[in-house]
Protein backbone atom coordinates (compact mmCIF):
# COMPACT_ATOMS: atom_id res chain seq x y z
CA UNK A 1 0.00 0.00 0.00
CA UNK A 2 1.31 3.46 -0.90
CA UNK A 3 2.01 5.91 1.88
CA UNK A 4 -0.97 8.18 2.64
CA UNK A 5 -0.16 11.82 3.35
CA UNK A 6 -2.71 13.48 5.64
CA UNK A 7 -2.33 17.17 6.44
CA UNK A 8 -3.97 18.95 9.35
CA UNK A 9 -3.72 22.74 9.38
CA UNK A 10 -2.99 24.14 12.83
CA UNK A 11 -3.15 27.81 13.77
CA UNK A 12 -3.30 30.20 16.73
CA UNK A 13 -6.53 30.07 18.76
CA UNK A 14 -7.75 26.89 17.12
CA UNK A 15 -9.88 24.48 19.17
CA UNK A 16 -7.40 21.68 19.74
CA UNK A 17 -9.93 18.82 19.95
CA UNK A 18 -11.07 19.65 16.41
CA UNK A 19 -7.60 18.50 15.38
CA UNK A 20 -6.45 16.10 18.09
CA UNK A 21 -9.62 13.99 17.85
CA UNK A 22 -9.11 13.05 14.19
CA UNK A 23 -5.31 13.07 14.64
CA UNK A 24 -5.66 10.24 17.16
CA UNK A 25 -7.47 8.23 14.48
CA UNK A 26 -5.27 9.20 11.53
CA UNK A 27 -2.03 8.44 13.36
CA UNK A 28 -3.20 4.82 13.75
CA UNK A 29 -3.95 4.27 10.05
CA UNK A 30 -1.38 1.88 8.53
CA UNK A 31 1.02 3.57 6.09
CA UNK A 32 -0.26 7.05 6.97
CA UNK A 33 1.99 10.04 7.57
CA UNK A 34 0.24 12.88 9.38
CA UNK A 35 1.53 16.41 8.87
CA UNK A 36 0.74 19.32 11.21
CA UNK A 37 0.97 22.41 9.03
CA UNK A 38 1.47 26.08 9.80
CA UNK A 39 3.38 29.04 8.41
CA UNK A 40 6.38 28.55 10.68
CA UNK A 41 7.91 25.74 12.71
CA UNK A 42 7.13 27.21 16.10
CA UNK A 43 4.54 26.32 18.76
CA UNK A 44 0.94 27.27 18.03
CA UNK A 45 -1.15 28.18 21.09
CA UNK A 46 -4.75 26.97 20.99
CA UNK A 47 -7.79 28.83 22.32
CA UNK A 48 -7.54 27.10 25.70
CA UNK A 49 -3.77 27.53 26.08
CA UNK A 50 -2.45 24.17 24.85
CA UNK A 51 0.65 24.48 22.64
CA UNK A 52 1.05 22.33 19.53
CA UNK A 53 4.17 21.92 17.40
CA UNK A 54 3.90 22.06 13.59
CA UNK A 55 5.83 19.43 11.65
CA UNK A 56 5.93 21.28 8.33
CA UNK A 57 5.17 24.65 6.80
CA UNK A 58 2.75 25.78 4.11
CA UNK A 59 5.62 26.04 1.64
CA UNK A 60 7.30 22.80 2.71
CA UNK A 61 4.20 20.61 2.84
CA UNK A 62 4.15 17.71 0.37
CA UNK A 63 1.25 16.92 -1.93
CA UNK A 64 -1.56 15.71 0.33
CA UNK A 65 -3.98 12.84 -0.13
CA UNK A 66 -6.16 14.37 2.60
CA UNK A 67 -6.32 17.98 3.70
CA UNK A 68 -8.20 18.72 6.92
CA UNK A 69 -9.02 22.11 8.42
CA UNK A 70 -10.08 22.28 12.09
CA UNK A 71 -11.97 25.22 13.57
CA UNK A 72 -12.04 27.49 16.58
CA UNK A 73 -11.97 31.26 17.14
CA UNK A 74 -8.71 31.63 15.21
CA UNK A 75 -10.43 30.30 12.10
CA UNK A 76 -12.05 33.70 11.60
CA UNK A 77 -8.73 35.34 10.66
CA UNK A 78 -7.82 32.48 8.31
CA UNK A 79 -10.72 33.33 6.01
CA UNK A 80 -8.90 36.53 5.03
CA UNK A 81 -5.36 35.16 5.13
CA UNK A 82 -4.18 35.02 1.51
CA UNK A 83 -1.30 32.62 2.26
CA UNK A 84 -3.55 30.11 4.03
CA UNK A 85 -6.40 30.36 1.53
CA UNK A 86 -3.98 29.92 -1.38
CA UNK A 87 -2.45 26.85 0.25
CA UNK A 88 -5.85 25.31 1.01
CA UNK A 89 -7.05 25.91 -2.56
CA UNK A 90 -3.94 24.40 -4.16
CA UNK A 91 -3.95 21.32 -1.96
CA UNK A 92 -7.73 20.96 -2.12
CA UNK A 93 -7.81 21.02 -5.91
CA UNK A 94 -5.69 17.87 -6.11
CA UNK A 95 -6.32 16.02 -2.81
CA UNK A 96 -8.20 12.76 -2.76
CA UNK A 97 -10.31 14.02 0.17
CA UNK A 98 -11.02 17.64 1.15
CA UNK A 99 -12.16 17.74 4.76
CA UNK A 100 -12.81 19.81 7.84
CA UNK A 101 -14.03 19.70 11.41
CA UNK A 102 -16.25 22.30 13.06
CA UNK A 103 -15.81 25.83 11.65
CA UNK A 104 -12.87 24.71 9.57
CA UNK A 105 -15.55 24.19 6.91
CA UNK A 106 -15.74 27.97 6.54
CA UNK A 107 -12.06 28.06 5.57
CA UNK A 108 -12.78 25.47 2.87
CA UNK A 109 -15.66 27.70 1.83
CA UNK A 110 -13.48 30.80 1.69
CA UNK A 111 -11.07 28.85 -0.54
CA UNK A 112 -13.92 28.14 -2.96
CA UNK A 113 -13.94 24.42 -2.22
CA UNK A 114 -17.52 23.97 -0.98
CA UNK A 115 -19.56 25.67 -3.70
CA UNK A 116 -22.25 23.21 -4.76
CA UNK A 117 -21.46 20.77 -1.96
CA UNK A 118 -23.32 19.73 1.17
CA UNK A 119 -21.38 20.41 4.35
CA UNK A 120 -21.55 20.32 8.14
CA UNK A 121 -20.03 22.65 10.72
CA UNK A 122 -20.61 23.74 14.33
CA UNK A 123 -24.31 24.27 14.98
CA UNK A 124 -23.83 27.93 15.94
CA UNK A 125 -22.26 28.77 12.55
CA UNK A 126 -24.32 26.61 10.19
CA UNK A 127 -25.96 29.60 8.51
CA UNK A 128 -22.56 30.89 7.36
CA UNK A 129 -22.10 28.01 4.92
CA UNK A 130 -24.68 29.41 2.50
CA UNK A 131 -22.49 32.45 1.84
CA UNK A 132 -19.94 30.12 0.26
CA UNK A 133 -22.48 28.34 -1.93
CA UNK A 134 -22.67 25.26 0.32
CA UNK A 135 -25.78 23.50 1.56
CA UNK A 136 -25.68 23.16 5.34
CA UNK A 137 -26.54 19.71 6.70
CA UNK A 138 -27.24 19.12 10.36
CA UNK A 139 -25.25 15.94 10.98
CA UNK A 140 -22.15 14.66 12.76
CA UNK A 141 -20.41 13.74 9.50
CA UNK A 142 -21.43 14.97 6.06
CA UNK A 143 -20.16 13.17 2.95
CA UNK A 144 -20.63 14.71 -0.48
CA UNK A 145 -18.39 13.15 -3.09
CA UNK A 146 -14.82 13.76 -1.88
CA UNK A 147 -15.82 16.47 0.59
CA UNK A 148 -16.15 15.11 4.13
CA UNK A 149 -17.01 17.64 6.83
CA UNK A 150 -17.53 17.07 10.54
CA UNK A 151 -19.83 18.95 12.89
CA UNK A 152 -18.67 20.66 16.06
CA UNK A 153 -15.54 19.66 18.02
CA UNK A 154 -16.26 16.11 19.25
CA UNK A 155 -17.69 15.16 15.85
CA UNK A 156 -14.05 15.16 14.73
CA UNK A 157 -13.63 11.66 16.16
CA UNK A 158 -16.65 10.37 14.22
CA UNK A 159 -15.31 12.11 11.13
CA UNK A 160 -11.85 10.60 11.62
CA UNK A 161 -13.22 7.08 11.87
CA UNK A 162 -15.42 7.52 8.78
CA UNK A 163 -12.45 8.76 6.77
CA UNK A 164 -10.23 5.96 8.12
CA UNK A 165 -12.74 3.43 6.80
CA UNK A 166 -12.59 5.04 3.36
CA UNK A 167 -8.79 5.17 3.29
CA UNK A 168 -8.50 1.55 4.47
CA UNK A 169 -11.54 -0.57 5.31
CA UNK A 170 -14.24 -0.88 7.93
CA UNK A 171 -12.36 -3.48 9.98
CA UNK A 172 -9.34 -1.22 10.34
CA UNK A 173 -11.49 1.72 11.42
CA UNK A 174 -13.33 -0.49 13.91
CA UNK A 175 -10.04 -1.66 15.39
CA UNK A 176 -8.96 1.98 15.85
CA UNK A 177 -12.31 2.78 17.48
CA UNK A 178 -11.90 -0.14 19.86
CA UNK A 179 -8.34 0.90 20.77
CA UNK A 180 -9.62 4.39 21.55
CA UNK A 181 -12.59 2.91 23.46
CA UNK A 182 -14.75 5.40 21.63
CA UNK A 183 -18.10 4.44 23.13
CA UNK A 184 -19.50 7.74 24.40
CA UNK A 185 -22.13 8.01 27.10
CA UNK A 186 -22.35 11.74 27.82
CA UNK A 187 -23.30 12.59 31.42
CA UNK A 188 -25.69 15.36 30.33
CA UNK A 189 -28.13 15.80 27.48
CA UNK A 190 -26.91 19.28 26.59
CA UNK A 191 -24.64 18.52 23.64
CA UNK A 192 -27.05 19.96 21.07
CA UNK A 193 -29.12 23.15 20.94
CA UNK A 194 -32.12 20.87 20.42
CA UNK A 195 -31.67 19.13 23.76
CA UNK A 196 -29.84 21.65 25.95
CA UNK A 197 -31.89 23.37 28.67
CA UNK A 198 -33.05 26.82 27.48
CA UNK A 199 -31.01 28.59 30.15
CA UNK A 200 -27.84 26.78 29.05
CA UNK A 201 -28.47 27.65 25.41
CA UNK A 202 -29.14 31.29 26.27
CA UNK A 203 -25.94 31.49 28.33
CA UNK A 204 -23.89 30.05 25.47
CA UNK A 205 -25.39 32.44 22.95
CA UNK A 206 -24.62 35.40 25.19
CA UNK A 207 -21.05 34.23 25.82
CA UNK A 208 -20.34 33.61 22.11
CA UNK A 209 -22.23 36.60 20.70
CA UNK A 210 -19.16 38.73 19.98
CA UNK A 211 -17.27 35.90 18.28
CA UNK A 212 -20.25 34.81 16.22
CA UNK A 213 -20.93 38.38 15.09
CA UNK A 214 -17.33 38.82 13.97
CA UNK A 215 -17.36 35.42 12.25
CA UNK A 216 -20.41 36.48 10.24
CA UNK A 217 -18.80 39.80 9.27
CA UNK A 218 -15.62 38.12 8.06
CA UNK A 219 -17.60 35.37 6.32
CA UNK A 220 -19.43 38.01 4.30
CA UNK A 221 -16.18 39.69 3.25
CA UNK A 222 -14.49 36.37 2.46
CA UNK A 223 -17.44 35.21 0.36
CA UNK A 224 -17.11 38.32 -1.83
CA UNK A 225 -13.39 37.67 -2.22
CA UNK A 226 -14.13 34.07 -3.18
CA UNK A 227 -16.50 35.25 -5.92
CA UNK A 228 -13.71 37.44 -7.23
CA UNK A 229 -10.99 34.82 -7.54
CA UNK A 230 -13.36 32.20 -8.95
CA UNK A 231 -14.06 34.53 -11.90
CA UNK A 232 -10.36 34.88 -12.76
Amino acid sequence: MDNIHIGLLIFPRMTQLDMTGPFEVFARIPNATVHLIWKRIEPVVCDTGLSLQPTTTLSGCPKLDVICIPGGPGQIDLMEDADVIGFVRRQGEQARYVTSVCTGALVLGAAGLLRGYKAATHWASMDNLAYFGAQAVKTRVCIDRNRITGGGVTAGIDFGLVLASKLTDTATAEKIQLYMEYNPEPPFNSGSPDSAPPAVLAAFNEMAKGMLTRRKEVTLRASKQMDGFEKK
